[in-house]
């Protein structure tokens, strides 16, 4: 993929990914996805000193861009391969989107995000970074998008009080499912789940987490 991104700071995105990886142990296509994408071309433009730190920042209307480590753990809990079918809830600046696209094929990524603005944005800038295929719709991430059902995993980039019913039905049995989902005292927890063939998930909690939460 061609990444037109304004100034390519290799050096930043090798550093990044040499912290993240000694710390969370994520694997080799992992990092490599994580070192392809220009995070700085995802951040607003009084953001971009920061934008290989390994933290969230705020981008627009209340929202934020996940830290790398949280993207590339995330990446990496769903054994992501080359023609998966994914579908992301919340795609924000577009970055994860990105990432995840590295992985499986820009054409396999579908991608719901509920601000017109940033869907619009994101589209742009995916489009302009040689995303192009990474196919992305304005709605309400609760009802999922049943035209490219179904997904062989989907995740949720915004904490909810449980995986939505309508993403549930549109991943395969099989199929990978992860989130961050919300507790008591306000308390987030990423979830992994697997779905049974009867349709229910198998479910295994991966620790607390920090996200906004899911508007719709």
């Amino acid at each position: 993929m061609t990444h037109d991104a304004p100034g390519d700071r290799r050096d930043d995105r090798e550093r990044l990914v040499e912290t993240v990886a000694a710390r969370n142990g994520i694997g080799d296509r992992v990092q490599s996805a994580l070192e392809a994408v220009p995070r700085h071309a995802f951040v607003p433009d009084d953001r971009r000193a920061d934008a290989y730190a390994d933290r969230p920042l705020p981008i627009a209307n209340g929202q934020t861009i996940s830290a790398p480590h949280m993207v590339a753990v995330m990446t990496d809990e769903l054994s992501l391969e080359p023609g998966d079918a994914v579908l992301e809830i919340g795609t924000g600046c577009g970055y994860h989107a990105a990432v995840t696209a590295e992985l499986v094929g820009a054409e396999h990524v579908y991608s719901v995000e509920y601000d017109p603005g940033l869907a619009d944005d994101a589209r742009d800038r995916l489009t302009h970074l040689g995303y192009e295929g990474v196919d992305v719709r304005i709605g309400d991430g609760r009802d999922g998008w049943s035209e490219h059902a179904p997904y062989d995993a989907a995740y949720l980039t915004c904490a909810a009080p449980a995986f939505p019913d309508a993403v549930v039905e549109q991943v395969r049995p099989g199929g990978r499912l992860l989130a961050p989902l919300e507790g008591g005292l306000g308390s987030q927890t990423l979830t992994f789940a697997r779905k049974r063939e009867d349709g229910s998930l198998e479910r295994e909690e991966r620790g607390a987490v920090r996200f906004v939460r899911m508007r719709g």
